[in-house]
């Protein structure tokens, strides 16, 4: 007995509908902490325009070259500063042509919203033991740490690393430095502009943009991930409204 097109027809779309559904793309950035709410409000404006599903991983710039270099599996890096993507490059990880300069920062000098320290002249008299005391000041970790580099950049250009070196808190990032301030377990701190933009700090000082090296962020494709999805991405990051959202969160627009 032969079959109505019709019962053929309901058979073939009662196949597949039975079909497992294909999952939408997703792409993995990996961002130094600092871009944490930065990247997180344009990840969101990108997801309203375009299916691909955005996955962000934040931490030390340090620590996500080093991530990336042995495998992990990103398709876009940012960096804090120029060091670790040079880094990348030279390894060969990355996609010809995808690498540029992204965004841009100030280093500022922060406390608490509710300390009594006042503004301050950042000079050679500036008496940082006295605004210390018996406390700490917050850092990203110089070591290995973008902002901690450009902290310790700064303080040597003020003739005060002498000073500050015994004294440090050491964080894992800039972030890291902002929660101790932020939760009043150091009286001060040194982190990007864009972090100052938290309620619970607010800004005594910036540091002169010749006391340390040119804050810049670099962003890349990572060669094994370069493909149109990543590309988009790239692109969309560069856009008016991308860079409007960078802009509002305290990020210099290179």
């Amino acid at each position: 007995m032969r079959l109505k097109p019709i019962a053929v027809l309901l058979s073939l779309l009662l196949s597949l509908a039975s079909l497992p559904a294909r999952s939408a793309e997703s792409l993995s950035i990996y961002a130094a902490a600092s871009l944490t709410n930065a990247l997180n409000a344009v990840i969101a404006a990108f997801g309203e325009t375009h299916p691909t599903r955005v996955i962000a991983n934040y931490a030390s710039s340090s620590t996500l070259a080093r991530q990336i270099a042995q495998g992990a599996p990103a398709d876009l890096y940012i960096s804090a500063n120029l060091q670790w993507m040079d880094y990348l490059t030279e390894t060969g990880v990355l996609a010809d042509d995808s690498r540029r300069t992204l965004l841009g920062n100030r280093l500022v000098l922060v406390t608490g919203t509710n300390s009594a320290l006042v503004p301050v002249e950042l000079d050679q008299d500036w008496n940082l033991a006295g605004a210390l005391g018996d406390s700490r000041l917050a850092l990203g970790d110089p070591d290995h740490v973008p902002a901690g580099r450009y902290a310790k950049e700064a303080l040597q250009w003020l003739g005060l690393w002498p000073v500050a070196e015994p004294r440090l808190a050491r964080a894992n990032n800039v972030r890291g430095a902002l929660a101790l301030v932020e939760r009043g377990e150091a009286p001060l701190g040194i982190v990007y502009g864009s972090d100052a933009a938290s309620a619970r700090v607010r800004v005594l000082a910036e540091f002169p943009a010749r006391s340390h090296s040119p804050i810049d962020y670099p962003i890349a494709i990572v060669r094994s991930a370069d493909r149109p999805a990543a590309r988009e991405l790239l692109a969309f990051l560069s856009t008016p409204q991308a860079t409007d959202i960078f802009r509002r969160y305290g990020f210099e627009v290179r």
